[in-house]
């Protein structure tokens, strides 16, 4: 405790982490409420319900990189103002139109969508140092889970009361206010004492290398599994005749990543990414042997500790190979990867159970964790050890020059 203690003492520390929890459950609920007017107030199927989700998503994936970039060269303000602007104009209208016109707004606005998650976690990364900043990206994720625990509940339970249409305009008025919101705060997206002869962005060439595209692959690999598991439970569930204990076993699930977060973040060594998503894999596995809700919830609660810890730790490894004038870039292209995981995750779970059942879902899921951890360590090791003995050739012919 005292670790997090010493990094909430800090103001900056504070607001960012309390910004970023407010402005995500509009998020996190937006992407529900899609695909529930589709089906509820279009009367659409589930299928048009998925392609809309399907370009929503890949629309914000493509923005990633480079509203991250223009972050780094144009700054928090210039940024994120022509996200507030199209994002107010194309979701005035999207949830009165038809199905068609709500595809193309919802797709513009993906590609301008607001960088929540880049701004946030470049904040916490310039409020910190290397001593808290892994308590600090841990609260930070601790903070994701919670918003996406809250925000579907939020945005389901609304539309009981009112229309989807309603709800959904709602929403993502509230996802532009939180943008307006950021845009007010301009939390300072780089350190105090940064060096401002170095403040020009480092060109991509110097830090897109091996080590980088391998935590983008990973935390894809991560978000990937999460995404697998979460469908899995949902045919576990079903196929136990247990529905109403779905909601249960999710917040079981959640907890454990919530524990696992709060107990990475005190830990006095860093663990590197991909130890941790072979674990994540690993730790996936018992679900599939699951023969009922109880097994299955006790199943969550284990594999649910690893799911914080493998994403912070990519986090705050980035934080370390990314020079700090090209984080927004990186963060960017790493959020493309998370978004891209989901999809992947989501996509294989469903061919393994229509396949084979929960038991196959949950094992494609940790295939999708425990094989590329173990590759991309094996990878980065065997680069590290390459670049290691590069420098020590180097450094002997150096030293036979001077003798």
């Amino acid at each position: 405790m005292r670790s997090y203690r010493e990094v909430l003492s800090s103001s900056a520390v504070r607001d960012v982490l309390l910004l970023g929890a407010l402005v995500r459950i509009p998020f996190f609920a937006g992407s529900v409420l899609l695909a529930l007017h589709v089906v509820q107030t279009l009367h659409g199927s589930y299928v048009q319900a998925g392609v809309l989700s399907a370009i929503v998503t890949v629309c914000v994936a493509v923005s990633g990189p480079w509203r991250g970039r223009f972050l780094d060269r144009l700054g928090l303000r210039r940024t994120i103002l022509p996200s507030i602007l199209v994002g107010a104009v194309c979701w005035s209208f999207a949830p009165f139109v038809d199905y068609v016109p709500l595809l193309v707004l919802a797709a513009v606005a993906g590609l301008f969508d607001i960088p929540i998650f880049t701004v946030v976690r470049q904040a916490v990364i310039a409020a910190t140092t290397e001593q808290n900043r892994q308590p600090a990206l841990a609260l930070e994720s601790v903070s994701v889970e919670a918003a996406f625990m809250v925000g579907p509940v939020l945005g389901v339970a609304a539309t009981a009361i009112w229309s989807t249409t309603v709800v959904l305009f709602c929403v993502q008025m509230c996802l532009v206010l939180a943008g307006v919101l950021v845009w007010f705060r301009n939390p300072p997206l780089r350190s105090a004492d940064e060096d401002r002869s170095d403040a020009t962005p480092v060109a991509r060439r110097a830090w897109f290398r091996i080590e980088f595209v391998a935590l983008c692959v990973g935390a894809c690999a991560a978000v990937a599994v999460l995404a697998g598991s979460e469908l899995t439970f949902v045919s576990a569930i079903r196929e136990f005749g247990a529905q109403r204990w779905l909601g249960v076993i999710l917040a079981i699930w959640g907890f454990g990543s919530l524990v696992g977060g709060l107990v990475y973040g005190v830990l006095r060594r860093r663990i590197s990414t991909f130890p941790l998503l072979a674990g994540l894999g690993a730790t996936t596995i018992p679900m599939a042997f699951a023969g009922g809700p109880v097994f299955l919830g006790a199943a969550g609660l284990f594999a649910g500790l690893l799911c914080a810890p493998t994403l912070t730790a990519s986090v705050d490894q980035l934080s370390r190979i990314v020079p700090e004038s090209g984080r927004g870039e990186a963060i960017g292209w790493h959020g493309a990867a998370m978004t891209l995981g989901n999809g992947v995750g989501s996509s294989v779970a469903g061919i393994a159970i229509d396949a084979g059942g929960y038991a196959a879902g949950f094992g494609a899921s940790a295939a999708l964790g425990l094989i590329p951890g173990v590759g991309l360590a094996l990878l980065v090791g065997a680069a590290q050890r390459r670049s290691a003995v590069r420098r020590q050739e180097s450094a002997r012919r150096a030293f036979e020059k001077t003798a």
